[in-house]
């Protein structure tokens, strides 16, 4: 029989896979019997590695969320004849349709007022039956804003009885302002004018295919960037958190040691420990999730919410999170074990940390230049441009952010190795961060990348708003306008006398607008305004006016009219097709009197000067203009807050169908939009994680140092120093992550604009980004500051 050999020999026993899954068994092991200490290690690796886990689970329920919420949108969508296609005819599955959108407070309320024509007419999603005329059936959340004080105002607007509450399956997100209301009033048959969006339409279903809008190159590099941004610092930050260690740990490796372990087996067991810490995290982040998903309906950010049930996570991203949790928990504590001796006499690390190297460092951001250097302007808006390479452009963001975190040890050592002299608590600060300033630099790496990260995506967003976003100043607080069907001269005489008897109200105009060409150049475009001499006299300075009588308008410092469109010239008003359309588009012709005279603008409402021909309802036949509407434009008092809704309220009691909003601002691409709200959202949930990490770290640290803070307390030093201490130690770090952060933002922003043509217009972007860092990273100071308190008693010096 063979015997074992001994001595310097290889010992006996499994090897390969048997001995790893041996010798990690045993960590697990240790952890479950390893007494309070062990117990405590474990929870704060289990809360760290959960908190991370809860962030990825809810980032793998996204795209779950995003199907959802297309699904419920395409399937209350109504389905209406496109340009071109058979109408639907009247019958008794059908019904007559009307947006009726409104604002309250500048949230958007989504309305639709309903006729059905016969008893088997579609119903909406989310609604049992179509409500009656005078009937309405709302969203809980806007039953609950009409049912509160504040919706008082905004209850006003509805003429409707409440009768019920729409249904999830009719609606977006649980905080969507909507109704469904039965109005017996809209009609096919009235003058509703082509192009204006509320135009009643006839129906015979609910649903539509729900097809993929392509995304441009450029929306995309947004997309990957704000996916990058934002998880990068959550495996920063989980990598960080399974390297919490502590004294006891130490001693049982090294008794390990003595009782014949090797070197190799000894940290196997260690990564054992953090296995265990890694599996239980994952449980513990499944149930943070779990409870965070619960309350999903009661967030709401930039009028954004989600449906509890709507976070499903996809199960490959699930099952991806748990293979490569555990798995990094092994990795990092081996590849952290490298530095230790782990001895039968005790576990030695380094007194002063080996001097760090940059050479290696620098290779990251650079082969992440490289990476991104050929796609150099080749990102463009057009959704059918070219498609870039999805894992070059992530490839090259993470690493780029990447070497902005491996430089921070780096800079942090070569800065403390220099600090000499200074106040008691400046000095325990930067010398113990010259003994092992390791554990600090982690522990602010998670802030620093999300930074980084941030800034480059802010700089990104800043760069390429304009192609996404229709230009607009400032939304004014005063100043409204809107676009309604053409009305006859009666008409926008009544709307402007019920907006000037509107409380609130300064000044209202109600005129007929269309757009004409000179010549057939459409580069030779004016406005025509129809209305009486009363609203004409608001545009303009009109010495004398009658019925029939024609004007041409100069704006003071602008373009005169009448040097392009003087009496006498030859107008052409056509209405514009889709392309395809088989029939001929309607026109009308009409000569500028020789008679009109040329007049000086007035500011309007909003302050504006409205050049171009101003012409009397008998002067020029409204009916005929193929694109004509009225357009309305009213000035409120700034002191009163509720003159806005009261306007609006104005509005709707016209005609559902006359929206009115705030001028100025801006309107956004739909993907531009979700993916802004999505960073937005993400931002604050990665803060938020970071600020817990980082607490958690430090709490870590400060059990690790304990017996040394209560030796010094009992030596007589100062609590205050001590804190102090504390705060310098994490504060150093800090300061140099956000300047490091900041520069590397900016490089990265930069180096991301050129891959999508764009030019830097925001180079203060990093202010608010980096004022955020700094200010978690102040709240977990000062959350830290008690536990401080009771590890500096002499009790602490106690040992068994």
């Amino acid at each position: 029989m063979n015997q074992p050999r001994t001595g310097t020999d290889t010992p006996a026993g499994p090897r390969g896979v048997a001995a790893w899954a041996r010798d990690l068994a045993m960590g697990v092991r240790f952890t479950v019997t390893g007494g309070r200490e062990a117990w405590f290690r474990t929870a704060l690796t289990a809360l760290g590695v959960g908190l991370g886990v809860a962030l990825l689970m809810i980032a793998a329920s996204v795209p779950q969320m995003m199907a959802q919420r297309q699904h419920r949108e395409a399937a209350r969508a109504p389905h209406v004849a496109e340009e071109g296609d058979e109408p639907v005819g009247r019958g008794p599955g059908t019904l007559i349709l009307q947006q009726a959108d409104t604002d309250f407070h500048d949230k958007p309320v989504a309305g639709v007022l309903l006729r059905p024509e016969g008893p088997k007419a579609p119903v909406p999603p989310g609604l049992r039956e179509i409500p009656a005329p005078g009937e309405m059936v709302v969203s809980p959340a806007l039953g609950r804003l009409l049912a509160s004080a504040d919706g008082a105002v905004l209850r006003e607007r509805f003429p409707y009885r409440i009768v019920g509450t729409i249904g999830s399956s009719g609606l977006i997100g649980p905080s969507e302002l909507s109704y469904y209301a039965g109005d017996d009033r809209i009609t096919l048959d009235g003058p509703h004018g082509p192009g204006i969006h509320d135009t009643p339409a006839r129906v015979d279903a609910f649903g539509a295919a729900e097809e993929k809008e392509p995304i441009s190159p450029v929306l995309l590099v947004l997309a990957i960037m704000t996916c990058v941004v934002l998880l990068l610092p959550v495996a920063v930050f989980m990598a960080t958190a399974v390297r919490f260690g502590g004294e006891r740990r130490d001693r049982r490796l090294a008794a390990l040691r003595l009782v014949g372990a090797d070197a190799r087996t000894t940290r196997r067991i260690a990564a054992g420990e953090a296995l265990a810490g890694a599996v239980l995290g994952l449980g513990a982040g499944v149930t943070l999730f779990l409870l965070l998903r619960e309350f999903a309906a009661d967030v709401t950010i930039r009028d954004s919410s989600v449906f509890p049930s709507d976070m499903v996570p996809r199960p490959a991203l699930v099952a991806l999170i748990a293979v490569t949790v555990p798995a990094m928990a092994v990795v990092v504590t081996l590849f952290a074990l490298r530095g230790v001796t782990i001895e039968p006499l005790g576990v030695m690390r380094d007194t002063r940390p080996r001097r760090r190297r940059l050479w290696w460092r620098l290779l990251f951001p650079v082969a992440g230049v490289a990476l991104l250097f050929p796609l150099f302007g080749r990102a463009s808006m057009d959704p059918w441009g070219d498609p870039l390479n999805t894992f070059q452009v992530a490839g090259g963001a993470v690493l780029l952010l990447v070497g902005i975190t491996l430089l921070l040890p780096w800079v942090l050592q070569v800065l403390v190795d220099r600090l000499r002299g200074g106040a008691p608590a400046w000095q325990l600060a930067y010398r113990r961060l010259q003994l092992g300033n390791g554990p600090a630099a982690r522990a602010v790496s998670g802030v620093t990348v999300a930074v980084a990260g941030a800034i480059a995506v802010q700089m990104l967003f800043a760069g390429v708003r304009g192609g996404y976003e229709l230009p607009g100043d400032e939304a004014s607080h005063s100043s409204m306008s809107g676009v309604f069907r053409a009305a006859s001269a009666a008409e926008t005489h009544d709307y402007a006398e019920r907006f000037r008897a509107t409380r609130g109200v300064v000044n209202a105009s109600v005129v007929v607008e269309e757009y004409a060409t000179r010549d057939g150049r459409a580069d030779r475009t004016t406005a025509i305004s129809v209305g009486d001499c009363a609203e004409l006299r608001r545009i303009a300075r009109l010495d004398s006016c009658r019925d029939g009588d024609v004007f041409v308008a100069d704006s003071p410092g602008g373009i005169r009219e009448s040097d392009h469109f003087p009496p006498g010239s030859k107008l052409t008003m056509s209405e514009y097709l889709d392309p395809g359309s088989t029939r001929e588009p309607r026109t009308y012709r009409w000569t500028v009197p020789d008679s009109a005279r040329i007049v000086r603008t007035l500011p309007g409402p909003g302050e504006e000067f409205r050049g171009g021909v101003l012409a009397t309802p008998s002067a020029i036949d409204t009916a005929a203009m193929p694109t004509a509407s009225t357009r309305v434009r009213v000035q409120a008092r700034p002191d009163d807050p509720d003159a806005l809704e009261r306007i609006r309220n104005t509005a709707a009691a016209i005609d559902p169908a006359l929206r009115v909003w705030r001028d100025g601002g801006v309107v956004k691409d739909a993907n531009y939009a979700m993916i802004e709200r999505g960073l937005l959202i993400g931002t604050v949930g990665t803060l938020g994680l970071i600020g817990a990490g980082i607490l958690v770290s430090t709490l870590a640290q400060l059990r690790e140092r304990r017996r040394t803070l209560s030796a010094l307390a009992a030596f007589g030093t100062p609590r205050s120093t001590l804190g102090w201490s504390v705060l310098w130690q994490t504060a150093i770090p800090v300061v140099l992550g956000m300047v490091l952060a900041t520069g590397g933002g900016i490089g990265l922003g930069w180096v991301m604009l050129q891959v999508v043509d764009g030019t830097v217009r925001d180079w203060f972007a990093f202010l608010p980004v980096t004022g955020a860092g700094a200010g978690v990273i102040a709240l977990v100071t000062l959350a830290s500051l008690p536990p401080l308190w009771r590890m500096t008693r002499p009790d602490g010096l106690r040992t068994e």
